[in-house]
């Protein structure tokens, strides 16, 4: 029988655990972990995130800030604001919304928030210690996925890990995440993209398969090795409401557990979103 891999409930799991460590870091330090929010412009989706993460943030315990800027910003205006969070002490994590305006730069300004409140681990330091395996923070989306497979008992060591997308976001932190000696790693990792030659074939060699390319059902039970693990992490909007990467009705017969969307892999962004926002208050 196909597990359901169940990211919605190991979420609440994992925000009461979070809650308490916060609740015990207050009554020691006299000190409330707090999140800034950058929103540049009115993206009805972006505006919804940022309230999902207003809401986590009070819900554990934190603080957040949010900052609304005007669609018409420019990058000078918003690496002025950065700077100011990076020199304010009250402010443990900074996070910019994305996408923002053209007018932006978004490297530019992601580049500008200091690692040590980089909660979303997108500035080059970071990256760059993820990759030699000491990481100041984790991406928030890998990050997710990789508890839910050690929560779940899910076997990554010498196992074969396919990773369909080779995103800033997913795909490439995913990648160097399951390739260290660690933990919920050690793989072997293959990283797949719009050029890869022959991809089914490619898919077919995962014994756990990770999607994130933004394509609605793209990844069917063909696709799939029977046994395999496979974590989608796309959220696309359809007439038919939200899909993710894969076609989960076809592949759940297929695989040996799955993600659902929604209520699989995108509760947990937010939540080690939390996660790293209470790492960063205890200064790492």
């Amino acid at each position: 029988m196909t597990t359901i891999l169940d990211g919605k409930s190991l979420s609440q799991t994992l925000r009461q655990e979070i809650a308490e460590e916060v609740a015990f870091f207050v009554a020691q330090t006299g000190i409330t972990p707090c999140l800034a929010a950058i929103l540049v412009g009115e993206d009805p989706a972006s505006q919804v995130y940022v309230r999902n993460k207003e809401r986590a943030c009070a819900n554990v315990g934190m603080k957040s800030v949010l900052f609304r800027l005007p669609a018409e910003t420019t990058s000078e205006e918003l690496l002025t604001l950065v700077e100011k969070l990076n020199h304010d002490a009250t402010v443990h994590g900074i996070l910019v919304q994305l996408p923002l305006p053209p007018q932006i730069d978004e490297k530019t300004i992601l580049d500008a928030i200091s690692p040590d409140k980089d909660v979303d681990a997108f500035h080059p330091a970071n990256v760059g210690l993820i990759l030699q395996g000491r990481p100041r923070f984790l991406p928030c989306t890998p990050f997710g996925i990789q508890e839910m497979l050690r929560r779940y008992g899910i076997e990554t060591a010498g196992k074969h890990v396919v990773i369909l997308g080779r995103s800033d976001i997913v795909g490439k932190p995913m990648g160097a995440m399951m390739v260290q000696r660690s933990q919920g790693a050690d793989a072997t990792v293959t990283i797949c993209h719009s050029k890869t030659a022959n991809l089914p074939a490619v898919t077919r060699l995962a014994d756990i398969l990770i999607v994130a390319i933004g394509r609605p059902r793209f990844v069917t039970a063909e696709m799939v090795k029977p046994g395999a693990v496979v974590v989608d992490v796309g959220i696309n909007r359809t007439e038919e409401g939200l899909v993710g990467d894969v076609d989960f009705e076809a592949v759940k017969e297929v695989a040996s557990a799955i993600t659902p969307v929604p209520g699989g892999v995108g509760p947990l962004t937010i939540t080690m979103l939390l996660g790293n926002t209470l790492k960063a208050a205890r200064g790492i």
